[in-house]
């Protein structure tokens, strides 16, 4: 007969996104997630299948919770104006997290970027391909930029949000708000 688990999946995996984001994967050990997740190993194996199983339900549950900026930039009337406002919200969403420093998907973008893990490799190209296909849809609404300078404004803004990201790791708030300014008026 089948033992019930004594735990919630998502609460447990949210503990666990929580330390990797601390951490980065490669700083974490399976001691630590049982530390963190509050399961033993055999409890962490039996439902993810490994360290790697627990990081990509990590992910999973770090780019849900995303998800709710991405639909407000996606559904807002704006254009250049509400990718502004996702960058504002980006900060805040992982300024109002305690203990994380930076964007959780940026962290692993970087951590993973020389990495041989394409699992982790793919999820992080779909995701950065959304990004740039809303920031592209958002900024195709000013009909008059052509295709070339489109693209070359969404990649400009991908790595800004990369910089961004990185930068809300050490820089102040109002270095942080002078970025964003400075990024839109270069535009």
């Amino acid at each position: 007969m089948a033992r019930t688990k004594a735990y919630r999946e998502d609460e447990v995996i949210q503990r666990a996104m929580d330390l990797f984001w601390r951490n980065g994967y490669q700083s974490t050990s399976m001691q630590m997630l049982e530390q963190e997740m509050g399961i033993n190993k055999f409890s962490i194996y039996a439902s993810f299948g490994s360290k790697h199983g627990v990081f990509l339900e990590s992910l999973k549950c770090y780019k849900s919770q995303v998800n709710a900026l991405l639909e407000k930039l996606k559904n807002a009337p704006e254009g250049v104006a509400a990718i502004k406002q996702f960058f504002y919200d980006s900060v805040a969403e992982n300024a109002d997290t305690a203990g994380q420093k930076g964007c959780f998907l940026t962290n692993t973008y970087n951590e993973f970027s020389e990495s041989e893990d394409e699992v982790v490799k793919e999820q992080m190209a779909t995701f950065m391909l959304h990004l740039k296909a809303l920031i592209i849809e958002k900024l195709s609404m000013d009909t008059s930029k052509d295709d070339a300078t489109l693209l070359k404004q969404a990649n400009y803004l991908l790595l800004a949000k990369h910089g961004l990201a990185a930068a809300s790791r050490v820089n102040s708030r109002t270095e942080i708000e002078d970025y964003i300014e400075l990024t839109f008026k270069n535009l």
